[in-house]
């Protein structure tokens, strides 16, 4: 045992003294490359000086690196961590500056900008190094993996042998999208879990609800229930607030009703850790939650702890930086070579943008997988984490683009880190993936027709539009069919009527899902008393072109369809009669009555049209691959499971909501004798 320990020692001390001596020759290097970078008197000095004062230099700079760094990213909890990921070039090239002074012979200096880049370059040379030495010994890597993910579980109960589970969202990827990558082989890990010689694991398509986003789904997959829950931003009349899923009071909000409505503290209860979700699923361990981010911080509510645990290593804190200034640069390239390409459909992506989508897809990933890594070694029974950087990039450059592919390759290695770090775990894990939805395609609703939804809600009801919306085709149609409804003469002077802000409709989107709300109107409208506030209003959103059909509340069949032409079919006859719901497949019928059950559904709810021949929709937002209502494969996730596990529907049969997914994965961790939640079989045989 002690001759054990002793090599072991032996063994870091080795590991240390390398690194030392690659960090000193990497800097003696810069040094001949870098004219204000000096490691010499103003005098001259001899070869050996030079050296001594390298060693001396690198050996400083580890040392600062290893014992101030931590404190400096402790002392920045408050600042955003987008902001400290680009801090940390100054500060890792700061300690560089300081390390060069503790010099006692007073021998090496730089500039600020090329400490900072020497500074990087140690780093990423010095974790390079250490991660290729750590490698070739398994309990040096496991110990290496702890470190960054800062996860270790201390003094706790034993780690049972039994299975533990992990589930790895990947956000926004569609079933046909994955097996598309799989086939073109931009995804070998997933190629091998699924089509190899000796497959481990099944692919499964399952359908959403009707609201088709990340707020309905994970909460539904986390909590058991997205009742509800009608869009991503939805407004609600008996608390005159909208409600937005990715607002840290919503989701808190929603995360509460759901508790409430099950009765149990969600999926992740016993033992779990969630990690970079909207909701906390009842885990114990909670990073990057949004849900718990208004909450003031302590030691149960680290909603951004797993930013700080992350970039406490500079090594880290290096790559992530150097990763995304990469990944700003690959976006301008990219949106560049569109635009100069008049690559269509397409949207903006300047401004901020760039450095929105670098965060998700390098700096979110990184910390998250970390998060993941350090929760496995430290044998956690279950683990949900959403990875969100397919999404983001195909909202702006297409569900299908060579831009989202390069996201699924990136996304699929991260998988295979995972995979590799179950080999070290203290206890077997089983890899779940799964998608919340897809994405479909298509142009927005404003580039095919030159107005919004909200410029053709106020035409249709007599309120002012925007001059760009009247000069438009669509937009003197609309107001055209407006004054042919109200059966006034067409007239080309502008119009004076003048409304009551309050009484003026709210106009919400959710990718191709609009929702239409009265505020004045304490209740949820009905047809009849629409049609005598706006007689125009029902008439000209339902036969707009862009517009595939409408839900409304009625008195008479207590809620009807409107489709063009006149159409309206209550909706215990949609099975009969689909009318305007056949062109978006199955489920359409049932999805539209869920929703319509919700108490805080829209006066009006608007679902885009749908080409069933290439699966496109029109956004109501500014994004080209969109999500939020029906049509398409939008509505189309993916369940990846061990086959291990038992299957997720019998044959025959489809996973139809997300609620019914919670029941799934409540079933397979009770298979794994993970956490102890109830699972409610009599709903379970009714679904199946």
């Amino acid at each position: 045992m002690l001759g054990r320990r002793w090599r072991r020692v032996a063994s870091q001390v080795g590991r240390s003294v390398a690194v030392w001596a690659v960090s000193t020759l990497t800097m003696l290097v810069l040094a001949g490359i870098l004219p204000d970078f000096q490691l010499q008197s103003p005098d001259g000095d001899s070869a050996t000086r030079i050296a001594v004062t390298a060693a001396f230099g690198a050996g400083a700079f580890g040392v600062l690196s290893a014992l101030v760094w931590p404190l400096l990213v402790r002392l920045l909890l408050l600042v955003p961590a987008l902001v400290l990921g680009l801090l940390v070039f100054f500060l890792n090239g700061a300690l560089l500056l300081v390390a060069l002074r503790l010099n006692p012979a007073e021998r090496g200096g730089a500039a600020w900008e090329t400490a900072v880049v020497v500074a990087a370059v140690m780093s990423a040379v010095a974790s390079a190094t250490g991660a290729a030495l750590a490698v070739r010994d398994d309990d040096a890597y496991r110990r290496r993996l702890y470190r960054l993910a800062d996860r270790r579980r201390g003094s706790g109960p034993p780690i049972p042998s039994t299975p533990g589970t992990v589930f790895i969202q990947l956000d926004g990827v569609g079933h046909d999208v994955l097996r598309r990558a799989i086939d073109k082989g931009l995804m070998p890990t997933l190629a091998r879990w699924t089509d190899g010689d000796r497959p481990t694991h099944r692919l499964t398509r399952w359908r959403t609800d009707w609201s088709s986003q990340t707020g309905a789904s994970q909460l539904g997959i986390l909590h058991g229930s997205n009742h509800d829950v009608p869009a991503f931003r939805w407004y609600e009349k008996d608390s005159r607030e909208v409600m937005v899923c990715n607002r840290p009071t919503s989701a808190a909000e929603l995360q509460r009703r759901a508790v409430e409505a099950t009765g149990d503290r969600g999926l992740l209860a016993h033992d779990g850790a969630s990690r970079g979700n909207l909701f906390s699923g009842g885990a114990g361990e909670q990073a990057l939650v949004l849900s718990i981010a208004t909450r003031r911080r302590s030691r149960e509510n680290r909603s951004r702890s797993g930013y700080f645990a992350y970039f406490s290593d500079p090594a880290n804190a290096v790559r992530t930086a150097l990763s995304f200034v990469a990944e700003v640069g690959r976006e301008i390239g990219q949106s560049t070579r569109a635009r100069l390409r008049k690559t269509r459909p397409r949207v903006s992506r300047g401004g901020l943008y760039p450095f929105v989508r670098a965060f998700a897809t390098v700096v979110e990933r990184d910390v998250v997988v970390a998060a993941v890594m350090g929760d496995m070694l430290a044998g956690r029974t279950a683990v949900y984490a959403d990875l969100v950087a397919y999404d983001e990039v195909a909202h702006h450059s297409g569900p299908v683009s060579r831009d989202a592919e390069k996201v699924l390759e990136r996304l699929d290695r991260s998988l295979g880190l995972i995979e590799k770090v179950a080999e070290h775990a203290p206890r077997p894990y089983r890899i779940v993936v799964l998608s919340d939805h897809g994405q479909s395609p298509g142009e927005t609703f404003r580039s095919r027709y030159g107005l919004t939804l909200a410029d053709l809600v106020r035409a249709g009801c007599g309120l002012p539009v925007p001059r760009r919306a009247r000069r438009t085709r669509s937009g003197a149609e609309a107001r055209t069919a407006v004054r042919a409804a109200l059966r006034i003469p067409v007239e080309e002077r502008e119009e004076r009527q003048r409304a009551d802000r309050r009484s003026e409709p709210i106009v919400l989107a959710s990718g191709n899902l609009g929702l239409v709300s009265f505020p004045d109107v304490p209740h949820r409208m009905t047809k009849e008393e629409i049609d005598a506030r706006h007689p125009a209003l029902l008439t000209t959103l339902a036969n707009h072109p862009g517009i595939g059909f409408l839900l409304v509340r009625s008195e008479r069949h207590g809620g009807v369809v409107l489709g063009p032409y006149g159409t309206e079919i209550p909706l215990d006859r949609l099975d009969e009669e689909p009318g305007p719901l056949a062109a978006f497949g199955p489920g359409a019928a049932d999805a539209v009555r869920r929703t319509h059950s919700f108490p805080h559904t829209a006066d009006i709810m608007v679902n885009s049209m749908h080409d069933p021949a290439d699966g496109e929709v029109l956004a109501f937002e500014e994004q080209i691959g969109s999500h939020g209502g029906l049509g398409g494969d939008q509505g189309r996730p993916f369940l990846l499971s061990p086959i291990a596990l038992s299957a997720p529907a019998a044959d025959g049969t489809e996973l139809v909501g997300a609620e019914q997914v919670h029941r799934v994965l409540r079933r397979w961790l009770s298979e794994s004798d993970g956490p102890r939640v109830p699972v409610d079989t009599g709903t379970e045989e009714r679904a199946a």
